[in-house]
């Protein structure tokens, strides 16, 4: 069982107005394309529920998730919205999935055989998109297995084919290897399209582009986009954010972490606070402990990289060690008190510490950051 920390002055504040504004700004910019909202790992750190009814407020047209127990999850807080699942399942889970009224994935013959089977079984229609692997080679039915695959789908008076979808490994990357790379993977979904089309199938839901993608290369929108980490309102690179620049549109990250300070002590010069006593304090401060830690998803190597948090507006340093639970911070000579209010991620005042900010210093990506936030850590809705 999951335990969220309601016991103690650290949580997560969650806007779901924010998370509803990105999907309006996305859409937007989409004209008229598809937005499936990824809500995958925990609403990648936001709470799954709140993510998935805030992106559906805001006018999303599908939800994406990894595993059939996100799906169900959301069937039970009232989701009636397709709900795709990302990969292909194990075939033992393909009943539960189809029960729920979960998407299948196909990604290989072996698993287009399985979804047939527990689709037959079962009894009525069932929706499956294939996955096409244009170069990730991650998961995927290589290009020339395509019609395969589709020739057993069709066969089946248990499977609608909806959908034919790819995913791009470097869409964010802006070096003109990675572009060169990305437009290849576009071209060949394209080409595999076109055979099928040739062939008499054309899948109605075709999805190449993830947020990347979707704000990068406007030829790869199609007939849906998936976007992930945009929707809780970060860009996968800062160049991506042009498309969004010429609209006057911006994102607005969902979510801030705050604590409260629980305990302040003075401790002089030459003391060197938390495990392995590895920072010493240049003068006499003021040390205030917040209830935060590693074990809540603030990352160990952040201490090595300077990173600060904020109180009463002002940014400050850790002053030692973090532990899995807390962390030290010096506050040198300015008063702080017990309950004074902590931004780790967010605004406070004119100061803001954003998710990227911890991922350059930590030497990491945006998105393990807001997915690491700890299970005990409470999701709060805020509006």
């Amino acid at each position: 069982m999951q335990v969220e920390g309601v016991h103690r002055p650290a949580w997560a504040e969650i806007s779901a107005s924010a998370i509803a504004h990105n999907v309006r700004v996305l859409k937007s910019l989409l004209e008229g394309t598809l937005v499936c909202a990824v809500v995958k790992a925990n609403g990648y750190g936001h709470g799954a529920v709140v993510a998935a009814h805030a992106a559906l407020d805001g006018g999303a047209d599908w939800l994406a998730v990894a595993i059939v127990d996100e799906g169900i999850e959301l069937r039970e807080s009232g989701v009636t919205a397709p709900i795709l699942l990302l990969a292909e399942i194990p075939p033992a889970t393909i009943t539960d999935a189809l029960e729920h009224s979960l998407t299948l994935t196909v990604g290989s013959v072996e698993g287009a055989k399985a979804a047939m089977t527990s689709a037959e079984m079962l009894g009525g229609v069932h929706k499956v998109h294939v996955k096409v692997d244009t170069g990730m080679h991650r998961m995927g039915v290589s290009p020339d297995e395509v019609n395969d695959v589709v020739d057993l789908l069709r066969a089946s008076p248990a499977i609608d084919l909806e959908g034919l979808f790819t995913h791009l490994s470097v869409a964010d990357g802006s070096s003109g290897a990675d572009r060169e790379f990305t437009r290849g993977q576009i071209e060949l979904f394209d080409s595999v399209v076109a055979v099928l089309d040739q062939r008499g199938t054309t899948p109605r839901v075709l999805h190449v582009a993830n947020s990347a993608g979707a704000l990068g290369y406007p030829g790869a929108r199609r007939t849906m986009v998936r976007v992930g980490l945009s929707l809780y309102g970060y860009l996968p690179e800062s160049w991506l954010g042009a498309a969004l620049e010429g609209k006057g549109e911006r994102l607005e990250p969902a979510l801030t972490l705050r604590a409260k300070v629980v305990a302040v002590r003075r401790a002089p010069a030459g003391a060197r606070p938390s495990y392995r006593r590895r920072r010493t304090l240049e003068g006499d401060a003021t040390i205030a402990t917040v209830p935060f830690g590693y074990a809540d998803g603030y990352p160990r190597r952040l201490f090595d990289a300077g990173a600060e948090v904020l109180i009463n507006g002002t940014r400050y340093p850790l002053a030692g060690t973090v532990t899995m639970d807390q962390l030290v911070v010096d506050c040198g000579d300015d008063a702080v008190a017990l309950g004074d209010d902590v931004v780790l991620l967010g605004a406070q005042g004119d100061e803001l510490i954003t998710a990227d900010e911890w991922a350059a210093r930590a030497e990491t990506i945006s998105w393990e950051i807001l997915c690491g936030i700890g299970a005990r850590v409470p999701r709060l809705l805020v509006d």
